[in-house]
């Protein structure tokens, strides 16, 4: 043995590669620290130009969430404003000019159902372009009762979008910002400024009922956030919580208003915000029940796309530093200025139509429970088959595999189509490979017998497929690979990585 290392040390492609590697070593060490020292260098000339405090150059202390803790001084018209709103929710404020103002959506909704938007109380959970939209829309239309919950600030790109930010807002928190430009609409409106980050341990704080616990609680709450983890959070803290909720769906990359659409989030499609938060939620037990607005415009060649950091970012350092906050997104995400108010519009009338009974029509969920059933039916036949072809009794044989978990395969990580064909209808649950060790039946358990089937071994066929699958692959003994060709073999380890990725949020 130590001859044979003696040969390889010896070796010139072992010195070689030995050098190489040094080499490697020694480079990245050079630039990792290059770049340390650059850093290091940039902070301190950042530091050195902050002139000391004085009476022309004061300093103060900001929230937790980097934003300005007083707003900057107020021009008289601001001051006038504000102090009109102040009186105007005090109740010093004339009612017949409140009537002649919502005097137009008075009449198309008559009287009663009027004075429950009026009465109502919404909450409103992120205040970009679809958020700012939809709150200007429910302020106008008379919802007297608003809380806003935001953590972020009013940036320059974002005017772009925003319903009522100006150049003047620019570095002030987004919930103050709508406010006060609102209240130069509406002064008598009611409201509940919270300049913070929604989290489901804060939930029962931030969704409290109207003044502090002692109103009533919301009529509605609105999901206007687009991170996606906070979005499931506030979906999941709603659903458990029987508050009732609607979401906005993703309008990045979207230009086509005609293809908006409100629905249940069981029903959305061609929308990857949709789709992962619907994922998740899935992973929480929670499949439908969600009305969502999204849209079912499709990506196409020229079309805008989710643009990639430059590789300069990357080589800075960690892309998640690159965030507001921890796990938000850092990428950019092109969004053309009209979309979001599109969606804070239909948004804010799902929300009106809601609280006062007006007739509409919402996109129901899928209602593919019995299609689910029978795949669960036939997967169960399956395992029973398995078993009788070596030898095992199949009688009384259960496994560990639940509607819901059919529907999270068949809709979520499939997509809803045959990963052979891309077929949609008449589908099926089959294993991807036979096991290893042979088909067994486990009986562990006294009396009791169950398949060691696992849901990553289980891919989505038509039942044609499924069939002669079975037949060659699992009873036949044929690898997958020769049975299909590279795009179906790559497909199926590409939904397999997936499932990997969101398997921790199960």
């Amino acid at each position: 043995m130590s001859s044979w290392f003696e040969r390889q040390l010896s070796s010139h492609q072992f010195q070689l590669a030995a050098t190489a590697l040094v080499s490697g070593v020694t480079v990245a060490g050079l630039i990792y620290g290059g770049q340390a020292i650059r850093r290091k260098v940039a902070v301190e000339d950042l530091k050195a130009s902050i002139p000391p405090e004085s009476e022309e150059h004061q300093a103060q202390r900001l929230t937790d969430f980097g934003a300005a803790s007083p707003l900057p001084s107020a021009t008289r018209e601001e001051e006038r404003v504000a102090a009109l709103a102040r009186r105007a929710q005090q109740g010093d404020y004339d009612e017949e000019l409140i009537n002649e103002q919502l005097t137009r959506t008075a009449s198309f909704l008559t009287p009663s159902p009027f004075e429950k938007l009026r009465s109502s109380f919404v909450v409103v959970v992120g205040l970009g372009g679809v958020g700012s939209h939809c709150t200007a829309a429910l302020v106008r239309s008379g919802i007297s009762h608003i809380r806003l919950i935001d953590f972020d600030q009013v940036t320059l790109s974002s005017l772009n979008r925003h319903a009522v930010a100006t150049l003047a807002d620019v570095g002030t928190p987004k919930v103050q910002c709508v406010r006060k430009r609102l209240e130069a609409v509406a002064p008598w409106v009611q409201w509940e400024c919270l300049n913070e980050v929604w989290r489901a341990d804060q939930g029962e704080r931030l969704l409290a009922k109207w003044d502090k616990g002692k109103g009533r609680k919301p009529d509605y709450v609105i999901d206007a956030i687009d991170n996606i983890d906070s979005k499931v959070e506030l979906l999941k803290y709603c659903h458990e919580h029987d508050l009732k909720v609607v979401s906005s769906m993703g309008a990045g990359c979207k230009s086509d208003p005609t293809r908006i659409f409100v629905g249940d989030i069981s029903a959305s499609i061609e929308d990857p915000l949709s789709r992962t938060t619907r994922r998740k939620l899935r992973m929480l037990g929670i499949s439908e029940g969600i009305p969502v607005v999204y849209s079912t415009e499709k990506p196409g060649l020229g079309k805008a796309q989710l643009l990639p950091l430059p590789e300069e970012e990357f080589l800075k350092g960690t892309v998640n530093e690159l965030s507001v906050l921890p796990d938000f997104r850092a990428r950019i995400l092109p969004v053309l200025g009209t979309m979001p108010a599109v969606f804070g519009y239909t948004v804010a009338n799902f929300v009106i139509l809601e609280i006062t009974g007006y007739p509409h029509e919402v996109g129901a969920g899928k209602g593919r429970e019995k299609m689910y059933d029978n795949i669960l039916s036939g997967l169960q036949g399956l395992e029973e088959r398995l078993a009788r072809s070596v030898g095992q009794d199949p009688l009384g044989l259960k496994i560990p595999v639940s509607r819901d978990d059919v529907g999270y395969l068949i809709e979520e990580v499939f997509r809803g189509k045959s990963v052979v064909s891309g077929l949609p209808t008449r589908l099926a649950l089959t294993r991807w490979r036979a096991p290893k060790d042979g088909f067994r039946i486990n009986q562990s358990w006294d009396g009791q017998k169950y398949s060691s089937l696992q849901l990553e071994d289980l891919i989505c066929m038509s039942k044609e497929e499924a069939t002669l699958h079975e037949k060659e692959v699992l009873k036949g003994g044929k690898p997958p690979e020769v049975m299909y060709d590279l795009d179906v073999i790559q497909l199926v380890e590409r939904r397999r990585q997936e499932e990997l990725h969101y398997r921790s949020y199960r």
